[in-house]
């Protein structure tokens, strides 16, 4: 996909409205009543802001349970270690068990990382079919329409140029997890770097200014009339 070129470059998030309590906003002039290219345009919009909250829920639900639970277990099966003798071999009993619980977990990273894949592909998508709607307006209602004020400011044409911005902080993202998850892989990575990755996960850096949540949500809830973001 020829956006993805843009991922290790520098971002510059679109500006967007400071939300400083929901006022009404004039409607075009053109704009008498919804048409279905509005419709379809809020739609769009609203599966990106619950695919983003998907997204978060992911990471911070599935993944960090995983994530722990390594940690813990591998932590728990060094500290039993380290109570026996030196001349001691540790039991089946005491290694096996907790081996196959940290295999379990990353696994369970794996299948995490499935899933923001998963996600990530369904923002594509829908940046794809804002362009698409964007390119079909441009055919059936001429360049006029598709640049004119849809509810209050944004145009048709704005929403489907600026939404992609938004796939370049979560594909670094997902990048980041993918490596921290190879991190967490090994078993002979040390507490304090399993510490360092998870609280790294947790706070999703890439995301801090670029995500849905930070740069998009207050912007639709102005511009967009009838908002109803993710639940």
């Amino acid at each position: 996909m020829s956006r993805l070129a843009s991922f290790k470059g520098p971002s510059t998030p679109t500006s967007s409205p400071v939300r400083a309590g929901h006022q009404s906003v004039p409607a075009s002039p053109s704009r008498s009543s919804e048409s279905t290219y509005h419709r379809k345009v809020r739609t769009l919009l609203q599966d990106m802001a619950s695919t983003a909250d998907t997204w978060d829920d992911i990471v911070l639900i599935d993944g960090l349970k995983a994530a722990r639970g390594l940690v813990d277990t591998r932590t728990d099966l060094d500290n039993e270690l380290a109570t026996l003798s030196s001349k001691t071999l540790p039991t089946y009993h005491v290694v096996g068990p907790k081996l196959s619980v940290m295999e379990n977990r990353i696994l369970d990273l794996d299948n995490v990382l499935l899933k923001l894949k998963k996600q990530f592909q369904k923002m594509n998508n829908i940046v794809d079919s804002l362009e698409a709607l964007l390119a079909e307006a441009h055919k059936t209602k001429g360049w006029k329409w598709a640049q004119e004020p849809l509810w209050a400011t944004w145009s048709l044409e704005k929403f489907a140029c600026s939404l992609p911005d938004i796939l370049i902080p979560y594909h670094r993202s997902l990048d980041m997890h993918s490596d921290i998850v190879n991190t967490l892989r090994s078993h002979s990575v040390t507490f304090e770097a399993s510490r360092e990755a998870i609280a790294m996960w947790a706070a999703q850096p890439y995301l801090e200014d670029g995500s849905w949540e930070a740069h998009w949500e207050d912007l639709c809830t102005v511009e967009i009339d009838r908002w109803d973001g993710p639940k």
